[in-house]
């Protein structure tokens, strides 16, 4: 019941990143967003989540983590109900913004509460299989989920949705799960707020540069800028007596390499899920419901492969599973570059994902096991807080990396495309084209698919970063093989 309890939270964090993308088209024309500024209700959750997750991890270490965690469930559910009542811009935005300070809080904190409610070895093995299963998998339930809510009922259900289930889980966590010890400090304000708003101004600037170019004087600005506060923030930890982030974490090469691995296949799976959704409505015509549950294969994948590394991790370690999961991901990636117009879901779309979901399940259980392996129990908030941090700050820097791709393939297509069009469009095709600059299909789906195409050649590159470094950084000692089986082991330093 415990991990119902934790997985549930998790899940609620975690799916919200996807379902409200299926929504976005309701939303904008709901609210009167323009297509700039609709990206926002994506980027304000995923940047305030990322950018806080740190500071939610040290929180749950001072002032104990199920009361922590029972407040940051609370707020996510507070703000999912004000998102649901918005009627204008800002009060989504804000709104949204709330939902990323409440999953900082939550998150970090249930996976901490895994370390200290389970015990080492093959009990919390199975544990951390089914934490990152959810973990991994909750984006195309997400998906799922919006496309059912958006079609049967609207899209202010993606966000009312979470307010019972926070309140479920707030009700069963005092019963289920007891309250951890609390190690007494003091929090790094000056570190969260340089942390988060470099890393807002590094998205920024690439998203700024997909739509308005390189020498966008606001582009230049902006990475100048997060130049700027980000060494601001790694001066205020290593002067910081309590750091947000304890840099000495990173001296670890095993823990280092688990971040590098995070930050590259968070960035692989946040563009494959947001480009192939594009894909499948615009190009492929399917329905918000018909493209959920083309995604509902990932999942049961991704736990296909989270339960086969829990089960063979104590013999064979995680670093099998790290490299070739991190090799199925790239060649399922490699696969999807493929993809053109004349590309169908079953002969061209769902082999690909399936070999990518069954890497990203292996990874992400090897991934949390390593992190968190030899951290004392007064920093396992920090740890958790960290990889957390690593995959929502990596899957929204990848996500603007891959949309710069995206949009200069889509640009450099579409130049070719204006004069077929104009040759064979007929009069009123070509009028409306004047009014609007839009091309209709099947012109605009040769343009999508380019820039898909090229943002898959991409995220393919981030995950084969990901198997180098497991290969050559991440090293399994006996001890930790130990750990694994449930033996004492070495006790952390």
């Amino acid at each position: 019941m415990a991990l119902l309890v934790i997985a549930s939270c998790q899940l609620m964090v975690v799916l919200d990143i996807t379902i409200v993308n299926i929504a976005l088209p309701n939303i904008q024309r709901s609210l009167g967003f323009s297509t700039t500024s609709l990206a926002w209700v994506v980027n304000a959750y995923t940047l305030t989540f990322g950018g806080l997750l740190l500071l939610g991890g040290r929180t749950g270490d001072i002032l104990g983590r199920r009361r922590v965690f029972v407040f940051g469930v609370l707020l996510f559910a507070l703000a999912s109900l004000l998102g649901g009542f918005a009627q204008n811009e800002a009060q989504l935005l804000g709104a949204r913004a709330l939902q990323g300070v409440g999953g900082a809080i939550a998150s970090p904190t249930a996976l901490s509460l895994v370390s200290t409610t389970f015990r080492e070895g093959p009990e919390r093995n199975r544990a951390f299989g089914v934490f990152a299963g959810v973990s991994a998998g909750g984006g195309a339930i997400g998906l799922l989920a919006g496309g059912m809510l958006v079609q049967w009922l609207n899209w202010r259900w993606v966000l009312f949705v979470n307010v019972p289930i926070g309140l479920l889980i707030a009700l069963a966590t005092p019963r289920w799960i007891r309250e951890s010890e609390r190690h007494p400090g003091r929090f790094d304000i000056a570190g969260a707020l340089t942390s988060t708003a470099g890393m807002v101004l590094l998205v920024y600037g690439f998203i700024r540069a997909a739509q308005e170019g390189w020498r966008d004087p606001f582009t230049l600005a902006s990475f100048a800028g997060a130049v700027v506060v980000l060494a601001a923030f790694i001066l205020v930890e290593r002067g910081s007596t309590q750091p947000i982030t304890p840099l000495h974490m990173f001296a670890d090469r095993n823990r280092a390499g688990t971040y590098g691995i995070m930050l590259c296949l968070a960035a692989a799976i946040f563009g494959m899920f947001f480009f192939l959704t594009l894909f499948v409505q615009d190009v492929l015509n399917f329905s918000p419901l018909a493209t959920g549950f083309a995604f509902l294969p990932v999942s049961a994948v991704i736990a296909v492969g989270a339960g086969l590394a829990s089960r063979f991790l104590p013999t064979y370690g995680p670093k099998p599973f790290m490299v070739g999961g991190a090799l199925l991901a790239a060649a399922g990636l490699a696969w999807l570059t493929l993809t053109d117009v004349h590309s169908t879901y079953a002969g061209s779309l769902l082999g690909p994902i399936l070999v990518f979901a069954l890497g990203m399940g292996m990874e992400f259980v090897s991934l949390t096991l390593m992190a968190l392996s030899d951290v004392s129990p007064r920093e396992t908030g920090a740890a958790s807080g960290l990889l957390n941090a690593t995959q929502q700050v990596g899957g929204s820097l990848g996500l603007s990396i891959l949309v710069t791709m995206f949009g200069t393939a889509s640009t450099d297509e579409a130049a070719a495309q204006v004069p077929r069009f104009l040759s064979e469009a007929t009069p009123a095709e070509r009028l409306r084209f004047q009014h609007t600059g839009q091309l209709p299909s099947p012109w605009s789906d040769e343009v999508l698919t380019s820039g898909v195409s090229a943002a898959f050649v991409v995220a393919a590159v981030f995950a084969a970063v990901a198997a180098l470094i497991a290969l050559l950084v991440i090293q399994v000692r006996p001890s930790d093989l130990e750990r694994l089986k449930g033996g004492a082991g070495p006790g952390p330093v």
